[in-house]
């Protein structure tokens, strides 16, 4: 059994001005990011889960392997909080797959509200529980899932990385199936779909990863686009062939996810625009730049 096509795409939705999700869709991990904080704090606190997260490489396997990834991001997090002013408070949730093609096996570790689902013949499995406070409420009878849905505080979590020196990760670990398709993904997906939706994004798109998550940004931004919108979606397969590589873009249609030449999250958020406020920065630089030009044009011509 392998890894066979997979795709990651972010999109800000129609409510919000910047995007603070991260994602990284390199095989055979898989990964989602939703910072929270003021200013571009939730942006950096994201990212820099993301660096963490990818900077382990390849090897790394099992429900240990991905909660010491998580524990390093943690860390990370907590020490810039600590060094800089501008990112006190910031946090993250994050949810990371990492597949092991030898045993056959996914290991899934999470902190948040970020979910994994399991469709597997034709049912929709979440996999992940929500570390929120309308999920606590769910599970102790004071609300009932309908209710939940409508809770004016069901986007609150109760456990976040960064906001302490450590963090208490959930894991757990799925015996793969070729056939299998894994859903990672933002509250942006989650809040505005509920599970038939997702499943019906997915089945209208004939499992294709690549369209099945364009499919859910169009879908949760049609019922709203609440907040920031991020999916990310791979298949098991059979066979024992090398991984494919993934195919994930942001939503300025550029290469996705941190590499390890390029971990600082202040400069990824510039490479990757993150949103319509890094465009409009850019295009202003440029204005400047041709005025001053202009200017000096002039005044050589006038002496």
């Amino acid at each position: 059994m392998r890894i066979g096509r997979a795709y990651g795409v972010t999109d800000t939705g129609r409510r919000r001005l910047r995007n603070e999700d991260a994602f990284i869709c390199e095989p055979p991990l898989f990964a989602v990011a939703d910072g929270m904080g003021g200013a571009r704090a939730g942006e950096v606190a994201a990212r820099l889960a993301a660096a963490a997260l990818e900077e382990a490489g390849t090897e790394t396997r099992g429900e240990q392997g991905v909660t010491a990834l998580i524990v390093e991001a943690n860390r990370r997090i907590w020490e810039r909080a600590l060094t800089d002013p501008a990112t006190a408070g910031m946090g993250t949730t994050v949810t990371a797959a990492l597949v092991d093609a030898r045993s056959g096996t996914v290991a899934v570790g999470h902190v948040g509200d970020s979910r994994a689902y399991l469709l597997r013949d034709g049912t929709l499995e979440q996999l992940t529980t929500d570390h929120s406070l309308v999920a606590e409420l769910v599970q102790s009878g004071v609300l009932t899932p309908e209710e939940a849905l409508r809770h004016p505080q069901r986007s609150a979590i109760t456990r976040a990385l960064g906001t302490e020196p450590s963090v208490d990760v959930e894991t757990l670990t799925v015996e793969g199936r070729p056939g299998d398709l894994y859903l990672i993904c933002s509250d942006g997906v989650s809040v505005m779909l509920a599970d038939e939706d997702i499943v019906a994004a997915i089945d209208g798109s004939g499992r294709d990863p690549a369209a099945a998550a364009e499919a859910l940004v169009a879908a949760a931004n049609a019922r709203g686009g609440e907040d920031n919108i991020t999916a990310v979606l791979f298949e098991l397969v059979e066979g024992e062939a090398p991984v494919e590589e993934a195919a994930a873009v942001t939503e300025s249609g550029e290469p996705a996810g941190l590499t390890p030449e390029t971990p600082d999250p202040d400069a990824e958020v510039a490479r990757h625009g993150a949103g319509p406020g890094g465009r409009a920065v850019a295009l202003l630089l440029v204005g400047a730049v041709l005025v001053v030009g202009a200017l000096a044009l002039y005044w050589g011509i006038t002496r």
